[in-house]
């Protein structure tokens, strides 16, 4: 490593990759489980930076852009931790009875490279020259810049260590609470409505609480909307189309949920997502122009580009590229090893690859793109995967059409799943990717290094995501799935991989249910040209997302409530202290304090599973007593407000002592 000086910083540091990588491990873990549950993970970038500062300001010589490296690993395994949307899949159709280690390893990390070089090109149309407002990229800039800046910098560190400390305790004792049986997991009422039924349910979780707050009050306001629309509206009406049934109100709700309403939430997240995809080729193509110009004028020039617009140069980016076809091809081909499309296996192979280049770099010039304008938390990963294995399940169904039976069958869902995974950590990668640059150009990093740091992160967090996946899988297995082995009988959703799943095998088996996606479909377009008018209509003021109002329609209510609260009270807090002077402090502890309710819960839950494991009990920590449910939910309720109202308030306390 040469000596830091004014112009060229340390970045790159053997005690920064190895804290960027512990980092990742714990992230990953708390991200997988996170996805499993709910269906959604959390941008990991700011937890991150604020551990990495904490931890090197013991070392004299640490500097802003050695903790961008640390947070640029660890937001990659973040992130990465997104393929669990499609690979459970495997094991919900059976193909699979547990994760195994390389085939998982190598689609996520042949995908992470992919996605890495995808958006080395796009860095300049999309971050440099573009006016994308980067939430998350730029919030983590922030960070970044204050605790490196002064005494009261370092003060701030330090509570900001102690914020993610203290949420991460609250979460994980009040995941506890439930575990042992005091408090309730759900609070949930279904009640009748004339001939129909409809209800409402909520997780008790910290975490949902913590991502509504770091998803913000748009977003939180569109998933309420889906709420309405899903639980006020189509279910008491399809209920009430129904012939009488003495069935009991939750389970008439949850049954058409389940079957009809679902499907039409797909449908309007698919369309809201290939409506934002279209609206995005010009930038995309307009950056890959100037990436090649770029280069061509270096070349012609023989000037230096300056140290913070230096990318790999695009000959690497190019080589690494077609170099990791290889194993990628490899991968595919071993997967079909001996299976039953052995005769169709090199055609299957070809368009395999061909799919993951092609729908590879669409979906990372897209997501790449979100995340430059809503933050990669909020990036419709959800969108890019329903489409994404549409055309994979069509080009593989179009190879094995003539050789089709029910084993066949599938295999062919099968692969179309394992591709489908590969181009989603493409995806998601790439998403993470113009992030990362996002505030490394805030900080005046290396571009190239922070792309080195990225593939780091990306090779940390594939090892972590299959053990994690089959410590999960041994010890609660997934909803839908013939769990061969799981010990308790409480199965993951993994709400997503199910969707993910039905698609593949409806597409190939040709029985999707067309009519319910294309309601779904209409109302995305619907709400799409609403969102057009609000923000037209308010000067951009305001908007209603129409992925989030789809993402409402098909996620559970007893995930999106609890999202909707969190991105309520977040934003009461941060109007009662945005007029303090000491405010900014406090919004940005109480956004640590909410990535701390993920990563303590997350990490709790995956302790618990290895517990269930060991001791072959499903519930290990569970205590009888004679608590009524009513009485648990009670309790889970007031815990909760106490918890997360108390930690506010220490967030305000705290940034009030810390601006003295």
């Amino acid at each position: 490593m040469h000596k830091s000086s004014p112009s060229t910083p340390g970045e790159i540091t053997l005690r920064g990759v190895v804290l960027g990588i512990l980092i990742t491990l714990v992230f990953t873990a708390a991200q997988v489980y996170l996805g499993l549950k709910v269906g959604l993970t959390f941008a990991t970038s700011i937890p991150a930076a604020v551990i990495s500062m904490a931890l090197l300001s013991a070392f004299k010589t640490a500097t802003i852009q050695e903790n961008n490296i640390v947070q640029t690993i660890a937001s990659a395994a973040g992130t990465l931790a997104s393929v669990i949307f499609v690979l459970p899949g495997l094991l919900m159709i059976g193909w699979w009875a547990n994760v195994p280690f390389w085939p998982t390893f190598g689609a996520c990390a042949i995908g992470g490279v992919l996605g890495v070089m995808y958006t080395v090109p796009l860095r300049r149309a999309l971050v440099s020259k573009s006016d994308l407002p980067y939430p998350e990229g730029v919030a983590a800039a922030e960070v970044l810049k204050v605790g490196s800046q002064s005494r009261s910098g370092a003060e701030e560190g330090k509570a900001g260590l102690w914020a993610v400390i203290w949420g991460s305790v609250a979460s994980a004792l009040y995941a506890a609470g439930a575990a042992v049986k005091v408090m309730a997991g759900e609070m949930a009422v279904y009640f009748r409505t004339g001939s129909g039924a409809t209800g409402i349910g909520a997780s008790s979780s910290l975490a949902l609480i913590g991502a509504g707050h770091l998803m913000g009050i748009t977003v939180g306001i569109a998933m309420l909307a889906g709420l309405v629309i899903a639980w006020g509206i189509l279910v008491p009406l399809l209920t009430a189309a129904l012939p009488a049934s003495a069935m009991p109100a939750a389970d008439l709700a949850l049954g058409v949920w389940k079957t009809d309403v679902r499907m039409m939430g797909a449908g309007c997240i698919g369309a809201a997502a290939i409506v934002t995809l279209a609206g995005l080729a010009k930038p995309v193509v307009g950056g890959l122009k100037s990436a090649m110009e770029a280069a061509r004028q270096a070349k012609e020039g023989g000037g230096e580009l300056p140290r913070t617009e230096q990318d790999l140069p695009i000959f690497i980016v190019g080589l690494t590229t077609l170099i990791a076809l290889v194993p990628a091809g490899w991968l595919l081909a071993s997967f079909l090893q001996g299976g039953v499309l052995a005769s169709v296996a090199p055609a299957l192979i070809a368009v395999g690859v061909g799919y993951i280049v092609i729908a590879g770099m669409f979906a990372a010039a897209v997501c790449g793109y979100m995340a430059g304008l809503i933050g990669s938390s909020n990036s419709p990963v959800s969108g890019i995967a329903i489409l994404t294995v549409l055309g994979a399940a069509l080009s593989v169904g179009a190879v094995g059409r003539h050789i089709m039976g029910p084993e066949t069958g599938q295999a062919l869902i099968a692969f179309a799943l394992f591709v489908t995974t590969v181009v989603l950590a493409v995806a998601v990668i790439g998403n993470d990717n113009l992030q990362d640059l996002k505030t490394g150009q805030l900080v005046d990093a290396t571009p190239w290094k922070q792309q080195v740091a990225l593939l780091i992160g990306v090779v940390a967090g594939s090892c972590v995501v299959p053990p994690v996946l089959e410590l999960l899988n041994r010890a609660n297995g997934f909803a839908g799935a013939p769990n061969l082995q799981a010990i308790s009988n409480e199965p993951l959703a993994a709400p997503q991989a199910a969707l993910i799943s039905t698609l593949a095998k409806g597409v190939i088996g040709g029985n999707l249910p067309w009519h319910l996606i294309g309601w779904g479909a209409l109302m995305g377009l619907a709400l799409v040209v609403v969102n057009f008018l609000l923000k037209k209509s308010s000067n951009g003021k305001y908007s209603l997302p129409p992925l989030g109002v789809g993402l409402a329609i098909y996620l559970p209510s007893a995930v999106t409530a609890p999202v909707v609260v969190g991105a309520v009270t977040g934003w009461l807090f941060e109007r009662a202290v945005h007029h303090q002077r000491w405010g900014e402090v406090a919004k940005r502890l109480g956004v640590l304090v909410m990535s701390g309710f993920i990563v303590g819960e997350s990490l709790f839950n995956v302790a618990l599973a290895g517990l269930i494991v060991l001791s072959g009990k499903g519930e290990p920590l569970a205590i009888a007593n004679s608590l009524s449910e009513g009485a648990t939910m009670v309790v889970a309720l007031v815990v909760g407000m106490g918890l997360v109202g108390g930690l506010y308030k220490w967030s305000s306390n705290n940034a009030r002592r810390v601006s003295a």
